[in-house]
């Protein structure tokens, strides 16, 4: 049985992370017109940063799922902490609307109308991509393809929603 010291940190461990998670999903769902085409265009270069660098480290994580090359534990837990650390950069630069400029892009402009659902994707792929770490370093073998593939999942679920083709 817990102590009563053991059970107040407890609740107020959950406390916290209830408020964070809850924090966070607010402030995700909050948008802003870009205010003019320089600030559009640098936003929409910093996105695109984002994307390039969850692409890198998703590269190897989808050869291991098709056997192309070996599972390698370390890459798996690496690639895993970048992508659950890059993802929620998401939340801050799609937080500005640039769907009034002519910015080069392959976003939908329905991720402002309907960011809620978009901010619910960015969190799921930080998700799997913590549960995919997780798994890493536990080095759960087994569950290395199912977790790479909920990663890759949750990046399907928004391109097909909110990615031009």
């Amino acid at each position: 049985m817990k102590t009563l010291p053991s059970l107040i940190l407890l609740t107020a461990a959950l406390s916290t992370a209830s408020f964070l998670a809850l924090s966070s999903s607010a402030q995700a769902t909050e948008v802003k017109q870009a205010s003019n085409e320089k600030q559009a265009q640098a936003v929409t270069t910093y996105r695109k940063s984002v994307f390039q660098l969850i692409s890198s480290n998703m590269g190897p994580l989808g050869a291991m799922a098709k056997g192309k090359i070996p599972m390698d534990t370390d890459v798996i837990t690496k690639n895993a902490e970048r992508i659950a650390f890059l993802a929620p950069m998401m939340h801050d630069y799609f937080s500005l609307d640039t769907s009034k400029f002519n910015i080069n892009t392959d976003a939908k402009d329905s991720i402002w109308t309907n960011h809620k659902d978009f901010s619910d994707k960015v969190d799921n792929l930080v998700t799997a991509a913590n549960n995919l770490k997780m798994a890493g370093e536990n080095n759960e073998t087994g569950s290395f393809k199912k977790a790479i593939g909920a990663v890759g999942g949750s990046c399907k679920s928004c391109h097909d929603d909110y990615k031009k083709d």
